[in-house]
């Protein structure tokens, strides 16, 4: 005799996400956002080093 196997709901209930689908939004490279943080934290650095 062959068990028939009993499953609860869909976790997602319904809600699929697509990873392959394109949702715009602006394309930054990681370096580039990288450097800007770095440019950013050296400038604030300065700030205060100039400014005590």
């Amino acid at each position: 005799m062959k068990r028939r196997r009993m499953e609860g709901p869909a976790g997602g209930a319904g809600l699929i996400r697509y990873f392959d689908v394109d949702e715009g939004g602006p394309k930054l490279d990681p370096r580039l956002v990288i450097s800007i943080v770095a440019a950013i934290i050296i400038l604030e650095i300065i700030s205060t080093l100039l400014l005590s």
